[in-house]
């Protein structure tokens, strides 16, 4: 494969993208010194107009499980451009659709068998809370602190984030939040019997990669059956083998009413979004002549982005990506834990399969930890994680914080690394993390790159 993309002209499409698309995050790259123009991809590796090679432990915050354009994905995807299909499909049944939606029910436990599809993770949880109402009768919604869901205005109304809702408020009415993991006041919330729904992540992704605890999620099922609300599972980012099973409740073998997928079911090709329920909840909300049509998309489910799904789930079966993911999970977080064992500045390592972060901050280690916590805890949160980021990034690793925790580093490559680009991994950010061994010397660090990006303009570079 050569380096270099032939066609591209690195600095002329930073114009393009600064003057037409968005010229705060352009200039939010040249803070610290972050911009590239990634050009080329194939599995877990990334090429930038320079020629110069990134081992991707972000995926593409989960979408690209089969790696970058999977050689049998994109076979299949050229075949079917031949085959003159009806793309959007709205006066008839689409095979395609059907073809989708019948594998997927295959894969998933009963009684989830009805399909809804869209285009994205977000419009597949608007899905889920639109037949959560309609369902019920009911409007209220239940949500955990920390949670992610979208940045749609109804995905908001459940996003466990003020940064991104306070802009947009006032949202959906009746939308309560509620801790991660705490039983009680969940039912508590579900009591007086108002919600339509209460809907969670299986691991709180952006939240930090936190796992909840142990019993919590089969518990929390129990809960919303008996104040009669729906149990919604959002495993846009955990499902599809992401946590070591086919869906992160496979874990704690729960079922819910409705379970939400989309970014990896793309095969990182095709935008695609799935909301999958029983067939009794779809005829209450939908299952009339005069209520068939109350949820609709144009493009939704449209022939492309449906074959590219059926690939990419027969791919995972047929190419052992799920086992893969529990071995190699297997082996990240413990050499993780064993290399940084004992760092005055790593607060915890966690995850479940290929979804790992590293948490940063005060530990009981170092006088500044013990004197000033609340300074290195603001550290961690606003400049480490990222800072972290971008020294991994200039050794050839892509990885990114978690969106709500800055001081969670998360590691989530695509499901087909090898045990070798593990080592390569954690070798990476032990290596980066032993140059930090206490505030200063990152202070240090971050205070001469932005003065040595300030002084050239906030370059992209």
């Amino acid at each position: 494969m050569p380096p270099d993309h032939p066609s591209l002209d690195a600095n002329a499409l930073v114009g393009r993208y600064t003057r037409h698309v968005n010229p705060a995050f352009v200039k939010l790259l040249g803070v610290f010194g972050y911009g590239r123009v990634y050009a080329r991809a194939q599995d877990v590796w990334v090429w930038d107009a320079g020629g110069r090679r990134y081992l991707d432990l972000l995926a593409g915050f989960g979408s690209i499980n089969l790696g970058h354009n999977h050689v049998r994905l994109v076979a299949r995807l050229r075949e079917f451009l031949n085959e003159d299909a009806v793309q959007f499909c709205h006066v008839g049944p689409s095979p395609h659709a059907a073809d989708l939606a019948a594998h997927l029910a295959s894969c998933l436990p009963q009684p989830l068998e009805v399909v809804l599809l869209s285009n994205s993770g977000a419009e597949a949880v608007e899905a889920a809370l639109k037949l959560a109402r309609a369902a019920t009768s009911r409007h209220g919604f239940i949500y955990c602190d920390g949670a992610y869901h979208g940045t749609s205005l109804g995905t908001l109304s459940v996003m466990g984030a003020q940064r991104l809702r306070r802009p947009f408020e006032p949202l959906l009415a009746d939308c309560v939040a509620i801790p991660f993991g705490d039983l009680p006041r969940l039912e508590t919330a579900l009591a007086p019997r108002q919600a339509a729904a209460f809907i969670v992540e299986p691991v709180l992704c952006e939240g930090g990669v936190v796992l909840p605890p142990q019993g919590y999620l089969q518990a929390a099922r129990e809960l919303c059956k008996r104040h009669g609300a729906l149990f919604i599972l959002d495993e846009v980012q955990t499902g599809l083998g992401r946590t070591g099973t086919m869906f992160a409740c496979q874990a704690e073998n729960v079922v819910p009413d409705i379970i939400v997928l989309a970014k990896a079911l793309s095969g990182g090709i095709a935008p695609i979004g799935a909301t999958v329920t029983s067939a009794e909840i779809h005829a209450r909300a939908y299952g009339s002549m005069d209520r068939f049509d109350l949820h609709s998309t144009t493009f939704g489910g449209n022939a492309f982005a449906c074959t590219a799904a059926l690939e990419t789930l027969r791919i995972i079966a047929d190419t052992g990506l799920v086992a893969n993911s529990a071995a190699r999970g297997e082996q990240l977080l413990p050499g993780l834990r064993a290399r940084l064992a004992g760092h005055p500045l790593v607060r915890d390592i966690r995850g479940r399969g290929l979804l790992v972060g590293i948490e940063l901050g005060p530990t009981e280690a170092g006088w500044l930890n013990r004197l000033a916590p609340s300074l290195v805890s603001l550290v961690s949160e606003k400049v480490f994680g990222q800072w972290l980021a971008l020294k991994l990034l200039e050794k050839g690793f892509i990885c990114q914080p978690a969106a709500h925790h800055g001081n969670v580093l998360k590691l989530e490559p695509p499901l087909t690394i090898a045990g070798a680009q593990i080592d390569e991994a954690v070798n990476a950010v032990a290596e980066v993390l032993g140059e930090y061994q206490s505030l200063g010397p990152i202070l240090t660090d971050v205070t001469g790159r932005l003065q040595s990006q300030f002084r050239t303009g906030w370059a992209f570079r």
